[in-house]
């Protein structure tokens, strides 16, 4: 058994989800004056490798501690997604024609775009952040259908840009980065397809339409995910929070478990 890890390093460095608390550490003993290390640390939940819990977007939604571990670990699959540009749209039909997804499955989406986080082969946190491609809104149901509990991404966020505030409003009064993502958009589908692509009803449709279904997702995945030997295969996954009682989310670490 060789054991793959799917996770994002994580420190001050790692590229935050706009607007919430970055990421912050400090020694608070040094073995120099106090005779051991110690280090404290404030963030918000949405850094580096991690998992959302139902809580995240419903009110009364389960927490990362009321998750069953039998969701988190067990028989899935890693799609290869690499072939796919800035802002591109994927569909289920794009998933299915690379590999066979089982109801139930553990699903991994591997897309490359990790290698644009900061600590990426290739670091570049706009594109990272607001250029990322992301799915059709079929996918909700699709995913539903397959009776999937647990996904990953290895993008900051497992919804489309134009479906997230960075397509929409992110940066008013600043930068207008939302504007420049929505170009980008409208050159590459037509500017009358944006509605037809991006409905309101498709806005952070992943976390609005699957919580609520118990569907959750790992976002920010990275590491060992572009290992040739993983890709579009069956394998065995594990994702592993720690156990927060009532968190909304928690850093975790994605594993893929292959028999040698």
């Amino acid at each position: 058994m060789k054991l793959y890890d799917l996770s994002q390093p994580l420190n001050q460095d790692a590229p935050s989800w706009p607007f919430y608390p970055p990421f912050e550490v400090k020694y608070i003993k040094r073995k120099s004056e106090h005779g051991v290390n110690a280090q404290y640390i404030m963030s918000s939940n949405h850094m580096g490798t991690h998992l959302d819990a139902p809580r995240h977007f419903v009110t009364g939604g389960l927490t990362i501690d009321q998750l069953p571990l039998e969701w988190l670990y067990g028989d899935g699959v890693i799609v290869d997604l690499t072939d796919l540009d800035e802002l591109d749209i994927f569909t289920p039909k794009d998933i299915e024609d690379r590999v066979e997804v089982r109801e139930g499955d553990i699903l991994i989406l591997h897309t490359g775009w990790h290698e644009y986080a900061n600590f990426g082969a290739t670091p570049d946190e706009e594109k990272y952040i607001l250029r990322h491609p992301g799915p059709h809104f079929d996918i909700v149901q699709w995913l539903i259908d397959k009776k999937i509990k647990l996904w990953g991404v290895d993008m900051i966020s497992t919804d489309h840009p134009m479906n997230l505030p960075i397509g929409r409003f992110l940066g008013r009064g600043a930068l207008e980065q939302w504007q420049k993502v929505r170009a980008q958009c409208e050159a590459k589908f037509g500017a009358d397809q944006i509605d037809v692509l991006f409905p309101d009803s498709a806005y952070q449709l992943t976390h609005n339409a699957l919580f609520p279904h118990n569907c959750v997702h790992i976002e920010n995945m990275g590491g060992d995910i572009g290992a040739p030997e993983l890709q579009n295969r069956r394998l065995t996954i594990g994702c592993f929070p720690w156990k927060f009682k009532g968190g909304e989310a928690a850093f975790c670490r994605a594993v893929a478990f292959l028999e040698e």
